[in-house]
């Protein structure tokens, strides 16, 4: 079986899987303002795919031919469930299967699903073997734990027992949200852990980390494998290059360009996604900010109701 987690760079970047974020649409965006190593989905409910179908998953798992490799992040509590979800990723050509482990949404928690792994690792030992029937590699993202900070030796030490292809630390416990910084100081002791049990095992972390920059200090200076880059893209959509701005002008017109993409995209891709024009609205804080005027453009821009009213807008500015 082929691995591509052996093959990445080191250390590797990947854009984080968020929900409604990390879309088809948005990946290429991304793609072309600075592309990553590694792309992965929005996390995708492996049991309401398995009981409904893809219309269950609201186009999550659309995607391109260029972006490899890309990772399907899955979610639940039924192994049975993710057996049947693992083999379909397989068949739609997706590189990797990575299992979230770390979602302290709610409506995942409740279910036994997300961070409530946490608290059943024999369950999550089943849904890690469940998923490794597909052929692919099987990675899986997680906390430090589910209330308190301490319980990252044992539960981390369980995961990396269980010969998965990669982990993903969010440096942050389940309870704690993303409400206090990330617990940093714990990298090394982390590390240490990761060598004494399984040595080969990539380790990528999350929390706190803005750019390529910020991430290749941590990786140096603690030895991690890869850098998973999640909310520091709202304010940087060029966080995975090295990308500086002539002046406050070419900073504006880039990000106008971006987001003139950005809609371009979501026509492209919108009879696949099935996506409605309001969910575009979240991403316009990401390309209308910083100069002179752009509050009362976002302002406007929230109130358009289609693709060709916002590019109007944009346009106007552009000019």
């Amino acid at each position: 079986m082929k691995n591509f987690w052996d093959e990445l760079p080191r250390p590797f970047f990947a854009l984080a899987p968020m929900e409604a974020v990390t879309d088809i649409v948005f990946r290429q965006v991304v793609a072309r303002a600075g592309r990553p190593d590694i792309f992965f989905t929005e996390f995708t409910n492996a049991t309401g795919w398995d009981a409904a179908g893809d219309k269950a998953i609201g186009g999550r798992l659309v995607k391109a031919e260029d972006e490899a490799p890309i990772v399907a992040q899955l979610w639940g509590s039924v192994p049975e469930a993710m057996a049947h979800m693992s083999d379909h990723v397989a068949s739609l050509g997706y590189d990797g299967i990575d299992i979230n482990m770390g979602c302290p949404d709610s409506s995942a928690v409740k279910t036994g699903g997300g961070s409530g792994m946490i608290r059943t690792p024999a369950l999550a030992g089943e849904m890690i073997a469940a998923a490794k029937t597909s052929g692919l590699p099987v990675s899986v993202k997680t906390r430090l734990g589910y209330s308190r900070v301490d319980e990252w030796q044992d539960w981390l030490a369980f995961l990396l027992q269980q010969d998965i292809a990669a982990l993903t630390i969010h440096l942050r416990t389940k309870k704690e949200m993303s409400k206090v910084p990330a617990h940093f100081e714990l990298l090394q002791p982390i590390r240490e852990l990761r060598d004494a049990v399984a040595p080969h095992t990539p380790l990528m972390i999350n929390g706190d980390i803005m750019d390529r920059a910020h991430g290749e200090r941590l990786a140096e200076e603690h030895g991690v494998d890869g850098i998973m880059i999640g909310r520091g893209i709202f304010s940087n959509p060029f966080a995975f290059t090295g990308h500086t701005f002539t002046s406050p002008e070419d900073k504006k017109q880039q990000l106008l360009e971006l987001l003139q993409l950005h809609l371009s995209l979501y026509n492209q891709w919108h009879e696949v996604t099935g996506r409605p024009y309001e969910t575009l609205k979240r991403f316009y804080k990401i390309y209308v900010r910083d100069f002179e005027g752009s509050s009362d453009m976002r302002a406007n821009l929230m109130q358009t109701k289609s693709t060709d009213e916002a590019r109007a807008l944009v346009a106007t500015l552009q000019r």
